[in-house]
């Protein structure tokens, strides 16, 4: 008989066993048009599954889902889960009294969480996990582009639709399998690869964690399930990553701009918008890289992306071509339009962080005349979690307009606590041009009739925001990209 999986679960008392037999199961996806579970999704259907879910609202996501023959509804009742189903995966965002649960627990029926199956989806591979507060998409789909463009087919699943990927997941023959490993909810302790990179460390998920320790702690556990013949690679350059790095069993390997960093970029310098910098290995030089993606922090992900990739038996020219021939992720900085001058560009930074390194490629990336920050705060308690960071995070905006907090997972307790307004109140307190427009119709209005020539609108958020770039695109006349 197939032994079968037992999934980690740090938050339940007891574990749950997910049948190693996947592929003759009856699968049903609760919230399947998040970016992990549609991609889980086709994963799956491409390797035979059957595979059926279910989502709020419709979606090209779901078009292409039923394309591959999924049984798709929007219902969300009861009657959504197939009567032969005997699995069913719910995301993160789905609330245990939701009414497909509440179906299944009545049917007896297995309920797992998307990262435990995602867990025993990559116990049956060469699994190779990308962890961090920031940069997980992009980095893990540079590194799926550069295996597959290596002629290593690997299979992937990303958080983010990357067009030269063919959307956010695949199918490949190769032994590899990548993935995203996500902190939240701890759901990144159901992974056990055996190579993972941990790009960064900072606070975020408040709602989950107690503060920076507890945050760093978890990181730790994920870092400890890595066999001991496995490789982590670490930014030398986050004190918080050093912290997790003593008594580790697998091998350890940093990235970074430091003096004595496995993997070394030095000599920067900016072309053309992107950097230009000289990679390093144990301190010898493999040759000159130009990032084709804008930012600083693009160069540390291309370092975390070659050490993987070297540890998977790329060359150093494999490795090179594959670098600078990737195009990144939709929603990363994607320009979705030039009209009259004026750029518009997407982009799904949602943390302090992420807000500041954004604006930063894009001056560097655009030299606009006037930078216009579109930010849709996300979650209720990350916003008054870090609103004074927020607050400091677009000074290399010259206007800020803030639409309404998108409201997700939260409760309705915590969405009485803060509101955009309490954000508009601290960035004006420090001098700050930030303007309250909550509807984005009336976005839309002000950014076609104020914004000019030479100047770039940039919308940030992890929400529905890009619904505001596409918009004015159409409004200035412009089309969008296919």
């Amino acid at each position: 008989m197939t032994p079968a999986i037992v999934a980690d679960q740090p938050n339940r008392a007891q574990s749950r066993v997910i049948p190693q037999d996947l592929e003759s199961r009856n699968i049903h996806f609760v919230g399947v048009g998040g970016c992990g579970m549609s991609g889980l999704a086709n994963l799956l259907l491409r390797r035979g599954t059957h595979v059926s879910g279910s989502d709020a609202r419709g979606s090209i996501v779901l078009d292409r889902l039923a394309a591959l023959g999924a049984p798709i509804t929007t219902a969300q009742n009861a009657a959504a889960i197939p009567q032969d189903a005997d699995l069913v995966v719910a995301s993160a965002a789905i609330p245990a009294e939701h009414p497909e649960l509440v179906e299944a627990r009545r049917r007896g029926l297995l309920i797992v969480k998307y990262a435990e199956l995602l867990g025993a989806v990559m116990a049956r591979c060469d699994g190779i996990a990308i962890a961090g507060t920031h940069g997980k998409s992009t980095t893990t789909a540079w590194l799926a582009f550069v295996l597959q463009h290596a002629g290593l087919d690997p299979s992937f699943v990303v958080g983010a639709t990357v067009p030269q990927l063919g959307g956010g997941s695949g199918v490949g023959d190769g032994p590899h399998f990548i993935a995203e490993a996500c902190e939240y909810d701890r759901s990144f302790h159901n992974l056990h690869p055996r190579r993972a990179a941990v790009l960064n460390i900072e606070e975020d998920h408040l709602d989950c964690y107690t503060d920076l320790d507890a945050i760093r702690a978890s990181f730790a556990v994920f870092a400890a399930g890595l066999p001991a013949d496995g490789l982590l690679v670490l930014n030398g350059e986050d004190p918080q990553c050093r912290l997790i790095r003593p008594g580790l069993t697998a091998a350890v390997q940093t990235f970074g701009t430091r003096h004595g960093d496995t993997w070394q970029a030095t000599d920067l310098a900016l072309e053309n918008g992107c950097y230009a910098f000289d990679l390093r290995h144990e301190g010898q030089t493999l040759g000159r890289v130009r990032s084709p993606l804008a930012g600083c922090h693009n160069v540390k992900n291309a370092l975390a992306v070659a050490a993987l990739a070297h540890d998977c038996g790329l060359s150093w020219e494999q490795i090179a071509v594959g670098l600078v021939a990737f195009r990144g992720a939709n929603r990363r900085l994607e320009v979705r339009g030039e009209v009259n001058g004026i750029r518009v560009v997407d982009d799904y930074g949602h943390h302090p962080t992420e807000i500041r390194a954004t604006l930063q490629a894009a001056r560097e990336r655009f030299s606009p005349r006037r930078l216009w920050c579109v930010f849709q705060p996300h979650q209720h308690s990350r916003t008054r979690f870090l609103l004074q960071d927020f607050a400091q995070s677009f000074r290399q905006a010259d206007r800020t307009l803030v639409p309404d907090i998108y409201f997700v997972r939260d409760t309705q307790r915590e969405r009485e606590l803060v509101s955009a307004q309490d954000l508009l109140n601290e960035i004006a307190r420090r001098g700050g041009d930030a303007l309250y427009v909550p509807q984005f119709e009336k976005l839309v209005e002000l950014l076609a009739t104020e914004a000019q020539p030479g100047d770039v609108v940039l919308t940030l958020g992890a929400g529905n925001i890009w619904k505001v770039a596409d918009e004015l695109v159409q409004r200035l006349g412009g089309r969008l990209p296919d």
